[in-house]
């Protein structure tokens, strides 16, 4: 699978870490449900360092079809609440 960052690139990642990554997504539709803009920070930027962290870079040259996009590390919770669809960034 592929995941975009906006404003960093693309990442290669297995589908078999979609479940670990799902946890932090749901975590982090539930604090954007309450406001909670410092759980909100916390849990993504900890949805970030996971996909950096599980995921291989792709070259800065390379341009594949993005199956998962997700928000700039700098995006604020007013920004993440325009962006993320019904069930949150990660399917499942």
């Amino acid at each position: 699978m592929i995941v975009r960052i906006m404003g960093e690139g693309q990442v290669r990642l297995a589908d078999s870490h979609l479940t670990e990554l799902n946890k932090l997504d749901d975590e982090l539709m539930a604090e954007l449900e309450r406001g909670d803009k410092d759980g909100f920070r916390r849990t993504f930027t900890a949805l970030l360092d996971k996909v950096h962290e599980l995921g291989e870079p792709l070259p800065d040259a390379s341009l594949e079809p993005s199956e998962l996009i997700l928000p700039a590390p700098g995006a604020t919770l007013e920004d993440v609440r325009r962006l993320i669809g019904e069930w949150g960034f990660i399917p499942g």
